[in-house]
């Protein structure tokens, strides 16, 4: 098989695990959802230490990292930060709150867009405009409708762009970088399941054996995706992983909706509709952007004889073509989800 389409069948099958996942959680219903985030992070350090020896990538630069504030700051920023996002996701497909999770990683990409704005003075294009006012609009639908403010997705989608964000300073590759992040949160949350089992509030021993083994493995339904997915990205362009990300929320749809049995009345169909057609939006902007790059750089390389023609000859020839005259500038990176 082509490395690409390995790429892709690997990148695919990360998404269709975080996707899946929202079935896992609810299995551990007897525990409160802070248990099962205290007990996520403690398994998790110990699925990545597997994962480190696994792929034989060492402990040597852990002591420097330890070392260097400067470093570590941003690392542990975003600890907190992906922290607050998988308690709100393991909360939400606990409380058969699946469509609420979904709908925070359709918007995730345009508030990470919005994040690139506001924090990185990134420009956004016209149709990149248009995606965001969508996305906008199906949150106050949705408020509207309800009477209340759908604050799961917005949580989590905040958190998870915040959490991209903060990455953009961190030196380390995204399974390192985990690493130091589950470790980062480790104590607390070990200092926290152990008074969990001191005070008999606790759930890890008391409940059957299958339920233990399900709160070590959430260590692992952690790490294996994230696995995929740095694989993947190694394999295909970004722009391809940024395609198959809708593979998870379309899958907690189909589980909130089909498998739950969340009620879809018709101004919930209407917010989705709207959040749908701005991640079509913000797709063709994508596509554009994909196509319109290779023709940029070959356009700026065919200058005249003698000297190599500027940026800004290069990008006004292509602008004549009927191309964008200015390269479009895209939000931040999409994190590695962890997450």
């Amino acid at each position: 098989m082509p490395e690409s389409n390995r790429g892709v069948v690997i990148g695919a099958t990360a998404f269709l695990l975080w996707g899946v996942a929202a079935l896992y959680w609810p299995l551990l219903s007897a525990s409160a959802p802070s248990e099962i985030l205290a007990h996520r992070m403690v398994w998790a350090l110990l699925a990545m230490c597997v994962l480190l020896l696994a792929t034989r990538r060492g402990w040597a630069w852990l002591p420097a990292l330890v070392r260097s504030p400067r470093r570590l700051l941003p690392v542990a920023a975003a600890a907190i930060l992906i922290s607050l996002n998988w308690w709100g996701f393991i909360f939400a497909v606990s409380a058969e709150q699946t469509l609420q999770a979904s709908l925070a990683y359709f918007i995730n990409p345009l508030m990470s867009v919005c994040l690139g704005v506001l924090l990185f003075s990134e420009r956004l294009r016209s149709l990149q405009w248009v995606a965001v006012g969508l996305g906008a609009l199906a949150v106050v639908v949705m408020t509207v409708g309800y009477g209340v403010t759908p604050w799961l997705s917005l949580l989590m989608a905040s958190s998870f762009a915040a959490y991209g964000a903060v990455k953009k300073y961190v030196d380390l590759d995204g399974m390192r970088s985990l690493t130091v992040e589950t470790l980062v949160m480790f104590l607390p949350a070990l200092g926290f399941v152990v008074y969990l089992e001191a005070t008999g509030a606790g759930t890890a021993f008391s409940v059957s054996p299958g339920h233990t083994a399900l709160l070590v493995g959430g260590g692992f339904v952690t790490a294996l995706p994230l696995l995929l997915f740095g694989m993947a990205t190694r394999l295909v362009p970004l722009t391809v992983i940024g395609m198959l990300q809708y593979i998870a929320p379309i899958i907690m749809f189909f589980v909130g909706w089909l498998v739950q049995g969340e009620d879809m009345p018709p101004v919930r169909w209407l917010g989705f509709g709207l959040v749908w057609l701005a991640l079509c939006v913000f797709v063709v902007h994508q596509w554009r952007d994909a196509r319109s790059r290779p023709r940029l750089r070959a356009s700026s390389r065919a200058g005249a004889p003698g000297r190599e023609r500027t940026v800004e000859e290069a990008e006004a020839e292509v602008g004549e073509r009927g191309l964008p005259r200015d390269a479009p500038h895209e939000g931040p990176a999409r994190p590695d989800p962890t997450e």
